[in-house]
This record gives C-alpha cells, structure tokens and sequence, in this order.
C-alpha cells in the first residue's frame, strides 16, 4: 500500500517477489495473457513480421497475426499484499530461443501456454522446462475457434507426468489467468517442498 501501513498500528509488509515465465509457440497467447492481468503497463518488445522472416517464421493456424515478440514481455500482478508476480513472456519463434536460458534464471515457475489447434508448438517449450526442472504447468488457451478438449486427453496428449497440472483458460480474461497464476505458484512451491523432503530423507 502506498501509505506504508498494510493495517492500523502494523508495520508495512515487504512482499515477496517471484518471477514466472510465460511460454509457448508462436501465437499462441503469451503477450495476450500478460497484458490481461498486469497492474502496470506492460513492456512489449513486439515487431512486425516481415517478408525476410517468411521462410522461418511459420503463420500457419495464426495467419491473422501481423508482430512477434522479439525479445520478452514483462508485467507484474500483485495476487496478495505480501506477494507480487513478475511476468516473463518468452519469444514463440526458434530464432529467438537463445533469450530464454537469460528469463529463465532466478524463475521459480513456467506457463506453458497450448493452443489444443497445434499441441506440437508447446512441445519445445515443456521439453525445455522438464530437462532444467522448472516447475510448470500447461495452460490450455481456449480459442472460440478451436476444439475443447479435456485437460487429461491434453495431459496424454502432451505426454505430460501426472504431477504436472492442466487447466483450461482464456487469456484474454483477468480472472482466468490470475487462477492460471495461483496455479503455477502452488505447484512450484508443493514441488519445492517435496524436493526438501527428499533431501532430507537422503
């Protein structure tokens, strides 16, 4: 809170911050979701796609988009007065996954946004984050044009293990992506908590 006092005669609380990631292919929602829940106004490294990057860039599915994030977005959401999320969308293009060994360090979770229209385009994505043991979840982005499906004939669809969440959601809707969030930040911290358990057990 801006006047130093969460409640009368306490002291102010210092939040603790968290950075999650935001991935997934091409078009497939990443700058959409950060902007639905940012409470300032979010950086967009967004350019547009040009005739030189036709023969890498692939549009299919998403013929209607006309940028592409370059580099990141970034937006921030406060879900509770002692805890603020910082938001990373990655690049969806192949070209610019060098950025993403970069927005993944100190990140203690990912969204791995799906579009059910191309599965194959979050493949890299859930690749990426199973080899460096991120926590993640896969947030299905449920298009007016695509299919519905289950989140378990996603998950087997994905291959996913039966730890890793999926939920439905629209990224265009605050409320959808803020349970998207508190989604991702309870299974990276179950997760944490049962990586202490088994260290401690030896």
């Amino acid at each position: 809170m801006i006047s130093g006092r969460s409640e009368r005669g306490k002291p102010p609380v210092e939040p603790v911050t968290l950075k999650i990631l935001v991935a997934g292919g091409f078009g497939v929602g990443k700058t959409t979701l950060v902007g639905a829940v940012s409470e300032i106004r979010p950086l967009r490294t967004e350019e547009l796609l040009s005739e030189a990057g036709r023969p890498v860039d692939d549009t299919s599915g998403v013929e209607a988009k006309h940028t592409t994030t370059v580099a990141m977005d970034f937006g921030r959401i406060t879900l509770r007065e002692d805890l603020v999320l910082y938001l990373f969308g990655t690049p969806g293009q192949e070209r610019f996954w060098f950025m993403w060994d970069e927005l993944s360090e100190g990140a203690l979770g990912a969204v791995v946004l799906a579009d059910t229209r191309r599965l194959e385009d979050c493949f890299a994505a859930v690749d990426y984050f199973e080899r460096r043991a991120i926590p993640f979840l896969v947030g299905v982005n449920c298009f007016e044009e695509a299919s519905r499906y289950p989140a378990d004939t996603v998950r087997q669809a994905l291959d996913l293990d039966d730890g890793v969440p999926v939920l439905l959601c629209d990224a265009r809707e605050r409320e959808s992506v803020k349970e998207v969030l508190i989604g991702v930040v309870r299974h990276a911290m179950d997760q944490r908590a049962a990586d202490r358990r088994r260290a401690t057990l030896g």
